[in-house]
């Protein structure tokens, strides 16, 4: 009884498969009468359109996949961008804002004190007296530092009594310390200046420079003249000796008198 059930059974479905297939033939038969052959090539075209189509789908998905697994790669860039930024906004907090120009006045000062050519001297003979005369200069290091550029923080000029620093700005401080370091790095060059570099105006200023270099006080260290003092910043003027009186309280300079100079010592901050 079972086995004449499952007869029945896989004879329908295979009735059922036949009719299908007859009604799929009819269907192509309807479809080529519709479409006479001359209208091929229209499909074609169309298919081929299709196929392009497709291609191009499977582009922008495959692009758009790449775009998303680079997704975690940008977030990452993104976050060290922005430690970087804070790092660089804190540094540049701390940075004056004058600091950039003063590489630019140092070696301005430097130039105008050492000639870069020597220049022909009318009465030779002296200048050869001079040069007998002329004391030792003192031993410079090979490479020897530029001076010491110590600015003062923000906390020291707060520290001060109201008296002392008055309407002084840091900026202005810190630009007169850069001024400072001008001066004492072109005393520097002119005491180590070789003489033949040397005309009668500068000779004379060197050997003065060189005989305070080596008195006890000044040896070793970075100093300037009173005389020196000319600006851009730093001038001799009620508000550079109102910084003068600052960074000598901040230890930053010290004074003392040598002949008839005033000599002005770059000293470390304590």
């Amino acid at each position: 009884m079972e086995e004449a059930k499952e007869a029945g059974s896989s004879l329908e479905c295979l009735m059922t498969s036949f009719n299908n297939r007859i009604a799929q033939l009819q269907q192509l038969l309807i479809a080529r009468n519709m479409y006479p052959a001359s209208n091929i090539s229209d499909l074609t075209a169309i298919d081929a359109a299709l196929k392009g189509m497709e291609l191009q789908v499977h582009k922008i998905k495959d692009r758009l996949r790449e775009e998303r697994q680079a997704i975690p790669k940008a977030q990452k860039l993104i976050k060290a961008s922005l430690r970087q930024q804070k790092i660089l906004k804190d540094i540049s907090a701390c940075v004056p804002a004058y600091l950039p120009e003063m590489m630019t006045s140092r070696n301005q000062i430097a130039q105008n004190c050492v000639p870069s050519v020597p220049q022909q001297c009318q009465d030779y003979q002296s200048i050869e007296s001079l040069k007998l005369e002329e004391p030792a200069a003192p031993k410079e290091k090979k490479g020897r530092a530029s001076a010491p550029l110590w600015y003062i923080t923000a906390d020291e000029l707060t520290s001060l009594p109201q008296y002392m620093k008055g309407r002084l700005t840091l900026d202005k401080v810190n630009a007169a310390i850069n001024d400072m370091a001008a001066y004492a790095d072109a005393n520097a060059q002119l005491i180590a200046a070789p003489r033949k570099k040397l005309n009668e105006s500068t000779l004379e200023r060197a050997l003065e420079l060189r005989e305070i270099a080596t008195s006890e006080v000044i040896k070793g260290k970075h100093f300037f003249l009173e005389t020196d003092i000319k600006g851009p910043t730093l001038k001799f003027d009620t508000t550079g000796k109102g910084i003068m009186t600052v960074l000598r309280h901040l230890g930053r300079i010290t004074e003392d008198r040598i002949g008839h100079h005033r000599v002005i010592i770059l000293l470390r901050p304590r």
